[in-house]
């Protein structure tokens, strides 16, 4: 718990200063999460000093009594939050507090204290104040919904686009050698796509179709086919299965290029009941392409036209087959309101793609340990065994780059001091792009298990062709200790490896990148210490 899943709240809690945290659904060790005395008074305010307010997440304190059986009652369920740290309840099961207040199960002091941090939170906003003294209270709606803002979107867009093959540079694709492109799948001319879970309202929506037809004008020819349903087995009701694949093959076999827009959308993938989709209850089956998607990509692929793969998704998929036979494939993710216009600007090369996964995409769900085991083995980069598909960390670009060998200022350093190192990269390249540089660290001696390397710090570098920067990394000792097996971060005396380059240090990365990952070694000396968690 404390080396994986409690690091990140620690830093937006100490580190950002956060105003609100909200508890999760399950149970963490036997405690419901929006009633834990160890996770919201133990660690959060006791460990972490933190002063804000808990909300819990929607309807989960109903869950106490109705799904995890802890508690017998609405009246004890809400006591038990309350009494825990929870602070607001979303939902209207709070609506027992006073209930629970005269059966004793609360006190008023309880009430008081949940009471005085909310209102304390509607201060900070300002909500008490006289409107001209609140710096937002007068923003417009059309300083909101302004081009500065649109553009800016589009702009955040292209930075979390991955490429993830481009297997004889197709990518990027030439328009005036172009004289028709195809745009089939589910995912071409959808909406649901670019907005993902938990949206507002764009004021302008542009489809991977809609962005594809804006770069090439009138100039190239685009035929347009849904080609399958997102999950189902045809397009309309009255129709067959299948009903959309001749259209698709038609539009294929008229084009120089297919442009393939597969994956998944908000309907099947987000929270329980979030849309009342009939697929899978808002979750995924496994890790493969849903529906038809899959069998119309072979089709596809099989009318011989080189076909480029646009992934949207929010989360990881299991596309094997779509490695080992479709020459380009970009992971798009949910890409906003404009979303289709980032996309065309990379498949027309308008600009070099720098974005890196921030997940491991598996070759297959079979692979993937039980999904009630909270333990690490084989989960994530940070310990898997077998080979990723897609490493984390990874992703292409247009240009190429090379990284000098890593220059540390000591190679041995004292236990509880920090160590700086630098590396040099450089664009050996034809384009100009951003380049993502990530170190590593491998803790080489450990006494207790520890992740095979882990992700220690990350630097984006601008580069034209040609030029070159010099990028330092600090590494404190906090990210040098383990957490052993009593839950403490210890820093240990011993050998540490550090790696820097465009990946991890795995041999997948390195096989699909072809750039190799620098390395270095230096030794820690002195006595075992304990850190601060």
């Amino acid at each position: 718990m404390r080396e994986t899943y409690l690091p990140a709240f620690k830093e937006l809690v100490k580190e950002a200063d956060v105003e609100a945290v909200m508890g999760a659904y399950n149970r963490t060790n036997g405690e419901p999460c929006c009633g834990s005395k160890t996770l919201l008074i133990d660690i959060l305010r006791e460990e972490w000093g933190f002063k804000g307010h808990v909300t819990s997440d929607c309807w989960a304190i109903k869950d106490f009594h109705e799904g995890h059986m802890v508690t017998k009652t609405a009246p004890e369920s809400v006591a038990m939050a309350l009494k825990n740290g929870c602070d607001l309840n979303c939902g209207n099961l709070f609506g027992n507090l006073l209930i629970a207040h005269k059966e004793g199960l609360v006190t008023e002091e309880d009430i008081d204290k949940a009471v005085i941090r909310l209102f304390t939170t509607r201060m900070k906003l300002g909500m008490f104040d006289d409107p001209k003294n609140v710096p937002f209270s007068d923003t417009p709606y059309e300083l909101n919904s302004c081009d500065e803002h649109s553009d800016f979107s589009v702009e955040v867009a292209k930075k979390t686009l991955v490429l993830l093959k481009n297997e004889g540079n197709l990518l990027p694709l030439d328009k005036k050698k172009l004289k028709a492109i195809a745009v089939i799948g589910p995912n071409a001319d959808s909406r649901d796509a670019l907005q993902g879970n938990y949206f507002g309202t764009s004021d302008r929506y542009v489809t991977v179709l809609d962005g594809i037809r804006k770069a090439v004008g009138n100039d190239v020819r685009i035929y347009y086919s849904e080609g399958c349903h997102l999950y189902k087995d045809r397009s309309s009701v009255l129709t067959a299965p299948r009903d959309r694949f001749g259209e698709a093959l038609a539009a294929a076999e008229r084009s120089d290029v297919v442009i393939m827009c597969l994956g998944l959308d908000a309907t099947i993938e987000g929270e329980e009941g979030d849309t009342g989709n009939e697929f899978a209850s808002g979750d995924k089956l496994d890790l493969n392409l849903p529906g038809l998607q899959q069998e119309l990509l072979e089709k596809v692929y099989a009318t011989g036209k080189p076909v480029v793969l646009v992934l949207l998704s929010g989360s990881a998929l299991a596309v094997k087959w779509a490695d080992e036979h479709i020459p380009a494939i970009i992971q798009a993710w949910y890409p906003g309101g404009r979303g289709g216009e980032a996309v065309a600007s990379l498949l027309f090369g308008e600009y070099s793609p720098s974005g890196r996964l921030p997940v491991t995409f598996y070759a297959t769900s079979e692979e993937l340990p039980d999904f009630r085991d909270y333990s690490m083995k084989n989960r994530t980069y940070r310990y898997m065994e077998n080979e990723a598909l897609y490493p984390f960390g990874y992703g292409l670009s247009y240009t190429r780059f090379e990284y000098s060998p890593i220059r540390a200022e000591k190679t041995t350093i004292k236990a509880g001091e920090s160590i700086r190192c630098s590396i040099t990269v450089r664009n050996v390249g034809s384009m100009a792009s951003e380049e993502t540089v990530q170190l590593y660290l491998k803790d080489v001696e450990a006494s207790v298990e520890v992740p095979r390397w882990q992700l220690n710090g990350i630097r984006k570098v601008f580069l034209e062709p040609g030029s070159e920067q010099e990028v330092t990394f600090t590494l404190t000792p906090r990210q040098m200790a383990l957490i052993d097996n009593d839950g403490k971060a210890i820093l240990e005396p011993g050998t540490f490896e550090i790696y820097i380059g465009g990946s991890q240090p795995d041999a997948r990365s390195i096989k699909l990148t072809g750039t190799p990952v620098q390395k270095i070694a230096f030794e820690v000396v002195g006595e075992r210490m304990e850190l601060e968690y």
